[in-house]
């Protein structure tokens, strides 16, 4: 009885650890019996019956799948050549893991055509320009597109990212020679203007330069005619009628500047008038 009794052990012990299943925190696993389901299995320790029950293990992590490059027709009849990347992920809950795998036969393959059928559509409504400019629109409609689309897949579409919009090759030769064009204009209208500016400051200093030599020049003005001004006054109050006097003492003060010597007869009025100005009364002569 012995040798059955190890015999069963073994036996059972083998059962038991052929039924083992590890699920890793990434994963979560839909188990069979028998061809039809029967229970979701979430991650860490499983057991399932070897030979009756069957664990399907299912990635939940995001993953990335390229649409693969395809040449769209534009609105202005144009081909260009684009290219997309898909993120998505199945979700973690048990419909969902279920809805992946009934529902749809295969996800990436699916995802791939979709994804090219709706970026046709999408383009081929647009000029080149535009969808090179619109990238963000295309993108936001892509991803809404296949999100009502896989609706009942079971996944969770992350985002789209569109890779590459190219044209033909003599259109982007074309497209680059605008551009060049187009820095090269706004170089030139830049330059004009800071030439322009610079013109500009250079005659406003000019101006205010001619403003400040016509101010000093009133204002010399005015200070000539105010001394002028002046001396009329003293002409008036100390020569009242003797003009001839006053040019006298004019031209001696303009020879005496020069240091040139006068002769003053004795007697003369001009003696007695400086005199008097200087505080000297004159001697008079004995007869």
């Amino acid at each position: 009885m012995e040798p059955l009794v190890i015999v069963a052990i073994v036996v059972v012990v083998l059962f038991f650890f052929g039924g083992v299943r590890i699920v890793r925190p990434t994963h979560r696993a839909l188990v069979e019996r028998l061809g039809k389901y029967h229970h979701f299995a979430g991650f860490g320790f499983n057991w399932i019956i070897p030979g009756i029950d069957r664990m399907f293990i299912i990635n939940i992590t995001e993953k990335m799948i390229n649409a693969e490059p395809q040449e769209i027709i534009t609105n202005d009849n144009l081909n260009a050549r684009v290219d997309a990347q898909v993120y998505f992920k199945i979700k973690s809950d048990e419909q969902s893991v279920k809805n992946s795998q009934y529902n749809v036969n295969s996800i990436e393959y699916q995802i791939v055509n979709l994804a090219r059928t709706t970026l046709r559509n999408i383009i081929g409504t647009m000029t080149l320009k535009s969808a090179n400019s619109e990238r963000g629109k295309i993108n936001k409609e892509l991803h809404a597109t296949l999100l009502d689309e896989t609706l009942n897949w079971g996944i969770e579409i992350v985002r789209t990212e569109l890779k590459e919009i190219d044209p033909p090759k003599d259109v982007q030769e074309t497209m680059n020679k605008i551009v060049k064009a187009e820095n090269e204009k706004i170089a030139a209208i830049d330059y004009a203007t800071a030439t322009e500016t610079k013109a500009d400051g250079e005659k406003r200093a000019e101006i205010r330069k001619a403003e400040g030599i016509k101010q000093a020049a009133i204002l010399r003005a005015e200070g000539e005619a105010q001394a002028i001004q002046l001396v009329n006054e003293a002409a008036e109050k100390y020569f009242v009628g003797n003009a001839q006097m006053l040019r006298r003492i004019q031209a001696m003060e303009t020879s005496l500047k020069d240091n040139s010597k006068i002769v003053v007869p004795t007697g003369s009025d001009l003696v007695n008038v400086m005199g008097e100005m200087g505080g000297i009364i004159p001697l008079k002569k004995n007869e």
